[in-house]
């Protein structure tokens, strides 16, 4: 009997495990895949978070933090025009290939039990909970869903929120003399986003990472998506692959789910927030903390488990999900007609102080 049984070991469920593993809890996380392995993901490591990932590294790995690139501006290419705004304090823009490795590392440094390329087919009870997965069934007092935004275990979108189809598409290149910020590329159908992915100083040969999302209907590859932006096409001229281009769907919009059946979710797995907000990764180790944190006193005997749950929902939809509200909001400003966009494009151009405050909105 495990005291908790993590679903999926991404920066959400790895910082669900150690921080419950580092209480003495017994702790057991369940990764599908295996790592190092590239994922779909902007890669940007938004400041509020840094503090975190900082204290859920073990020590052989926080060098990952100090190696990494440093964000300090945004800038975003829509309708001809430029929009620019200060990232403060500065983001970190970190491999998930990297990433993903070194928090696995350091779940098994804190006493996690791990093990990978095991799928979960179920979970069942309400206290102690049953998992069936292709490793055979096990049993917890508590489980945390951070799987994805897509599977099994979350329930099923509306027909209202699959309505449209998006994918995500992503791919590592090199590129001479990258600027240290991050650009957003907005075109009829989705965007691009592109930054440095650097664990190293040399500013004339740089690893950059470009990650679109993209209606399927617009396009279905990276190279159809730098096409649709005249001035991403002619950045990514001079660009050399570094990776395959790997890539992601359905992307689904919903309204985040805290907790299904019983289990908390955390990630993905509870909302899926748009990604040119870049607060994804950070959305991820904070909804993780938090589920474990209020689990602990339930583990020690202090809550029972319905109490333990309910204050993660509600401290959940107080903290985290005002995110996704300002964030949908932004997406569905941009996608106004274009006769509506340009103008209001205008004002932000001429008003720094209410992009900057835009930004902020979404931290």
């Amino acid at each position: 009997m495990y005291d908790l049984i993590v679903i999926g070991g991404g920066p959400a469920g790895a910082a669900a495990a150690i921080t419950t593993a580092r209480t003495g809890a017994r702790v057991l996380m369940l990764e599908r895949g295996r790592f190092p392995r590239h994922k779909v993901c902007g890669e940007f490591v938004s400041a509020e978070s840094l503090h975190l990932l900082g204290e859920l590294l073990c020590q052989v790995k926080r060098g990952l933090l100090t190696q990494a690139s440093r964000i300090s501006q945004a800038r975003i290419f829509v309708d001809d025009r430029m929009l620019q705004a200060p990232v403060e304090p500065a983001a970190a823009s970190i491999a998930r290939l990297e990433l993903d490795a070194a928090l696995w590392q350091s779940a098994e440094q804190a006493g996690v039990e791990t093990s990978q390329q095991v799928t979960v087919q179920s979970v069942s009870g309400s206290g102690p909970f049953v998992v069936g997965s292709s490793a055979g069934k096990l049993e917890s007092r508590a489980v945390i869903n951070a799987s994805g935004r897509w599977s099994n275990l979350s329930s099923p979108p509306s027909n209202g929120e699959a309505k449209v189809k998006w994918i995500g598409v992503k791919g590592h290149f090199s590129e001479t003399r990258r600027p240290s910020s991050v650009d957003l590329y907005f075109f009829e159908g989705g965007y691009c986003g592109v930054q440095p992915v650097d664990l190293s100083t040399d500013q004339d040969l740089s690893r950059v990472n470009a990650c679109a999302m993209v209606r399927a209907d617009v396009a279905s590859s990276l190279a159809e998506v730098f096409a649709l932006h005249p001035d991403l096409a002619e950045r990514a001229r001079r660009w050399q692959p570094l990776s395959e281009p790997v890539t992601t769907s359905p992307l689904i919009f919903r309204t985040p789910c805290p907790e299904h059946a019983g289990i908390l979710m955390a990630g993905d797995a509870a909302g899926f927030v748009d990604p040119f907000v870049g607060d994804g990764i950070s959305l991820a180790l904070r909804s993780g903390r938090m589920a474990a944190e209020y689990l602990l006193p339930f583990f020690a005997g202090d809550v029972p488990f319905e109490r333990a749950r309910h204050q993660y929902v509600r401290s959940y939809e107080n903290e985290l999900a005002p995110i996704f509200q300002m964030a949908s909001k932004i997406r569905k400003a941009v996608s106004l007609p274009k006769v509506v966009r340009v103008p209001a494009l205008a004002v932000l151009q001429k008003t720094p102080l209410l992009t900057r405050y835009l930004v902020k909105k979404t931290r």
